[in-house]
């Protein structure tokens, strides 16, 4: 498994300086790239590696060629996703006029996908291009002056990784402090499976409800992101240069604070979990295309859903604790009573009840749809 290791570096003036001119004539490699290849439809690593190579490093010279090659390869990247999202966007756009005009709404603006752009793009070091010494507290980059020895500080909650395998690095500049961000691969832990599985349902309502009659979330957050919205609404009615600068602000906070509650509800899954166990979850693929939601504030809430970030924190607490994550196929689970395996889409009386139409038996739905999903797995392991 792999972990990675946030180490804060303490350069002086001169360094500062040095590690500014390597980031931003990191960045110019990337934006090249990724205009050369978004404008002819080229992710090709190797083609776009002998368009643009040779010219950016007679424009850089100073610049190493591993750093180089690393644009290239973060540039592709970027390429191949947008590209993916720009056919995507052609093809939807359409189905959207025809809706728009079938319901009298306004024609949503057309807004082609730009070809990727950063100010600052974050330097991705390889095993040939930097070390990392932890036990001296030291790491060595390539820099546009060549080799740059410099002394970081290991967090104490990170001291736990040193022993790891050193893998690739990536140097950020945020809020003017430059930091390293180090890759660790570590051995995954080996333990014997057991028998124990749990179902866990995603929701708006409740964040996560387990078969084990657990209910993740709290109420204040729903209101913490009310009070956001309300205040953005707001700002953004006034337009002026101050409340465009506090918007940024508060984005960044709504952000922060979303990623906070996904760690606290994926830690609480995870610690209530036997190692050895299962935990299952449904697959939320594609669920914004496919869901019809009514209602303005649902559908906000709906839309920044942040289910991917939640998945994520879950399998990778849960693999450091041998835990396996799966995923099944949603379709029917909040249908189905979970007693008597009658499916009917009106069993479902409210977003809260569900109510069985066919025994009568009644329970919270979410934690109905929590224990279909542990069923289902389990019926297809039978």
């Amino acid at each position: 498994m792999k972990r990675t290791v946030v180490v804060q570096l303490n350069p002086n003036p001169e360094q500062s300086a040095i590690l500014t001119q390597t980031l931003g004539e990191y960045t110019d490699c990337y934006n090249t790239v990724c205009i050369e290849g978004f404008t002819t439809l080229c992710k090709n690593g190797v083609e776009l590696h002998k368009r643009t190579y040779y010219s950016l490093r007679e424009k850089y010279p100073e610049l190493p060629a591993q750093l180089v090659c690393s644009a290239r390869v973060k540039a592709t990247e970027s390429i191949k996703s947008a590209l993916t999202w720009a056919k995507k966007y052609e093809k939807s756009y359409p189905k959207r006029v025809e809706k728009a005009q079938k319901y009298g709404k306004p024609i949503p603006t057309y807004k082609p996908v730009q070809s990727p752009h950063s100010a600052c793009c974050s330097i991705r070091y390889d095993n040939r291009s930097y070390w990392v010494k932890f036990e001296k507290q030291t790491a060595s980059l390539a820099t546009v002056s060549g080799r740059m020895e410099l002394n970081f500080i290991i967090p104490k909650h990170a001291i736990k990784y040193i022993d790891g395998k050193i893998a690739s690095a990536d140097l950020c500049y945020r809020h003017g402090k430059f930091t390293l961000h180090i890759v660790v691969e570590l051995p995954s832990p080996q333990i014997a499976s057991i028998p124990n599985v749990i179902g866990i349902d995603l929701g708006l309502n409740h964040p996560a409800v387990t078969s084990n009659h657990q209910f993740m979330g709290q109420r204040q957050w729903k209101e913490q992101e009310r009070r956001i919205f309300r205040i953005r609404r707001k700002l953004q009615a006034k337009g002026t240069k101050s409340a465009r600068r506090h918007l940024r602000k508060l984005s960044g906070k709504l952000l922060r604070q979303r990623k906070d509650h996904d760690h606290v509800i994926s830690k609480r899954i995870v610690q209530n979990a036997k190692p050895g166990s299962t935990i299952v979850l449904e697959n939320l693929t594609h669920i914004r295309d496919t869901s019809k939601i009514e209602g303005k504030q649902n559908k906000r809430r709906f839309h920044s859903w942040s289910f991917t970030q939640l998945f994520d924190f879950i399998e990778y607490k849960a693999e450091a604790r041998g835990i396996q994550v799966v995923k099944v196929d949603p379709r029917h689970t909040s249908q189905t009573c979970s007693k008597c395996g009658y499916q009917a889409r009106n069993n479902r009386r409210t977003q809260s009840l569900f109510l069985c139409r066919h025994c009568g038996y009644s329970l919270n739905a979410d934690l109905n749809a929590s224990i279909n999903i542990r069923e289902k797995y389990v019926s297809s392991r039978a």
